[in-house]
């Protein structure tokens, strides 16, 4: 555990990835819970963002998925246009092994002993029903049922706003923002990925797509035959005649590997933290794909979470979401004007609200 230590105080504080505000381990023996809470910053107010439920090989990975997911939640929730900070927690383990009520309501009191600075909701590996239980321990719990106050799931809007952002994409490169008749590959339809392919077939688009999980792409293409399907991302990426690339799985989906045999002109996709590491975003630019910031386009989930701190109203979701489409076209117009690829307008607009918030 020590090596663990070590790696997130270098990281908190003495790495380009740091900043941190608050990092904290959780343990309850007695449930089985072992969880890392970062907050990254409160500056534009208390630290919002998801809770991650997923078998980490290490501790460190754990912690190091915490920080970079709370650090993107900044971002996000300031492009949003929402008065939140961005905060992660991800709790250690296999949800379908040792999730259970008495771990979640553990989780849900080590959340209340923060008094506000973070306020958490369902992420990978954890659902409205989870949120639910957390929420009895904590009143800073977004993401909960109707049944309980609450907006319910939050991947119709995630979906809606990464629609928006690649209605946005299609406008900036092809002069119209419609996917009528481009091939779309998405990698990853479960939550968030089996809606936006609705979306995408109401809109004309050829769609193609891939899941680790075989019942997660037959519901789709039972429904929807003319849907082709591939074996695994590795094949979908390299599918000749892609125009659109959707992650929308978990992160570190453009690497080394991925970006020299992309097909596609656009990727703008669902998953967070896409960019496997710094750099990435410069060669999608050298390669002449346009890459739609994650954070930005996928921020329809957080709009309707932070929505129902104030008493949940969807239409007004979901006009907030909509918008998504005007922000994406001024991140493509700010990194045509500095002349540097989109994700570091995208940091460049986010990084000038949180500091202007702080001078504040």
């Amino acid at each position: 555990m020590t090596d663990v230590t070590d790696g997130v105080l270098h990281t908190l504080f003495q790495s380009e990835q740091g900043g941190h505000e608050q990092v904290v381990l959780c343990q309850d023996r007695a449930s089985g819970l072992k969880a890392v809470i970062a907050i990254h910053s409160t500056a534009l107010g208390p630290a919002l963002g998801g809770t991650r439920f997923y078998p980490y090989a290490t501790e460190e990975a754990a912690v190091a998925d915490a920080l970079n997911l709370a650090r993107g939640m900044s971002y996000k929730n300031a492009m949003a246009g929402l008065d939140h900070g961005g905060g992660k927690a991800v709790i250690i383990g296999d949800p379908d092994k040792i999730k259970s009520d008495e771990l979640l309501l553990a989780y849900g009191r080590f959340v209340a002993s923060l008094g506000g600075r973070y306020v958490t909701a369902c992420d990978v590996g954890t659902y409205v029903a989870d949120m639910d239980v957390v929420a009895r321990e904590s009143r800073w719990t977004t993401g909960r049922s109707p049944e309980n106050g609450g907006a319910g799931d939050s991947s119709v809007l995630t979906a809606f706003g990464v629609f928006q952002g690649m209605r946005a994409s299609a406008a900036h490169l092809w002069g119209e923002p419609s996917l009528r008749g481009r091939k779309v590959g998405v990698a990853g339809v479960g939550k968030v990925g089996h809606i936006l392919v609705e979306h995408l077939i109401e809109d004309g688009a050829e769609v193609v797509i891939t899941d680790v999980r075989e019942e997660s792409v037959r519901r789709i293409t039972d429904k929807h035959p003319q849907v082709g399907a591939v074996a695994d991302t590795e094949a979908l990426i390299r599918t000749e005649g892609l125009d659109v690339y959707a992650p929308c799985a978990l992160g570190g989906a453009l690497d080394d590997d991925s970006v020299p045999v992309l097909t596609a002109r656009i990727v703008c996709g669902a998953a967070n933290n896409q960019l496997a590491h710094p750099g990435v975003e410069k060669d999608l630019a050298d390669r002449g794909i346009l890459y739609a910031p994650d954070y930005v386009v996928n921020a329809g989930g957080v709009i309707q979470v932070a929505d129902e701190l104030h008493g949940f109203d969807f239409d007004r979701c979901k006009a907030k979401a909509s918008k998504i489409y005007d922000t994406t076209l001024a991140i493509f117009a700010r990194a045509k004007a500095d002349g540097i690829p989109p994700a570091a307008a995208a940091d460049r607009i986010a990084e000038q609200r949180i500091a202007e918030a702080r001078r504040g």
